[in-house]
């Protein structure tokens, strides 16, 4: 994965943003008595030239990198399964124990997603007790009104996987190990990379990994991008491209 490139991309640019980055959350970590601050989310932002012209979807894109964001053992994970009038989730719950399932910590069905969590501040607490949210993909388009603004904002939009059949824990796996970017219907996308405890070579090819599987669904593709940055939660945005500028056509009247 070391030799993979983009061609349009300076893979030098994003190494030296990769640096920079993980030598701003180290120096903060240390700074900070908060422990959380030292494994920091590194995020690539890509900058479309236009708006696309597709409405906000709800169902995530899956980007394969080869170095994943979470670890099944040490990931927090809340897993949305479907039920009725309160059973099924007990079901889906003993599935989990059985095929020792690692990562998922807490498993919630529609029903009490529904009136356990109605509360704003009760979705809220949700939101903020778990790293990844997974739903049983016939869930997935009742979620929305479900999980609130919360969600959305932390851009923590419960992940699809197939809960259909034995190998429960080879889908959830997959899911994990990967990262995804949503459609927003804005002129921007923000995808997860990376984290400031994996390696600067790390960082960089989980970068370009997660940009080669973006691009074929954007709107033209490379043509498309306007500009890439990388960023944490809180740093600054550093460029590590930028669209050449198309210039202005003079018509002369004869």
């Amino acid at each position: 994965m070391s030799g993979a490139s983009v061609p349009g991309l300076n893979r030098e640019q994003v190494e030296k943003a990769a640096k920079a980055l993980l030598t701003y959350a180290q120096k903060k970590g240390q700074e900070s008595s908060n422990l959380l601050l030292d494994d920091e989310l590194i995020y690539l932002n890509i900058a479309l030239k236009k708006v696309p012209q597709t409405p906000r979807k709800d169902k995530p894109v899956r980007l394969n990198i080869p170095h994943p964001i979470y670890s099944l053992e040490g990931a927090e994970v809340c897993l949305f399964v479907k039920d009725s009038k309160g059973e099924g989730h007990k079901a889906s719950k003993k599935k989990v124990k059985e095929e020792q399932i690692a990562g998922v910590t807490k498993v919630v069905g529609l029903s009490k997603l529904r009136t356990k969590y109605e509360s704003h501040e009760a979705k809220r607490k949700l939101c903020n007790s778990y790293d990844l949210f997974l739903a049983d993909e016939r869930v997935l388009g009742s979620l929305p009104k479900l999980i609130g603004k919360s969600f959305f904002k932390k851009k923590k939009q419960p992940v699809p996987v197939k809960l259909v059949g034995k190998d429960w824990s080879g889908h959830i796996s997959k899911a994990v190990k990967a990262t995804y970017f949503f459609w927003t219907g804005g002129p921007s996308l923000s995808i997860r990379v990376s984290r400031s405890s994996h390696t600067q070579d790390e960082v960089v090819e989980n970068v370009i990994a997660a940009l080669k599987d973006a691009l074929p669904h954007i709107p033209k593709q490379w043509n498309g991008v306007k500009a890439l940055y990388m960023k944490t939660a809180d740093s600054v945005a550093l460029p590590i491209y930028q669209a050449s500028p198309v210039p202005d056509v003079v018509r002369i009247k004869a």
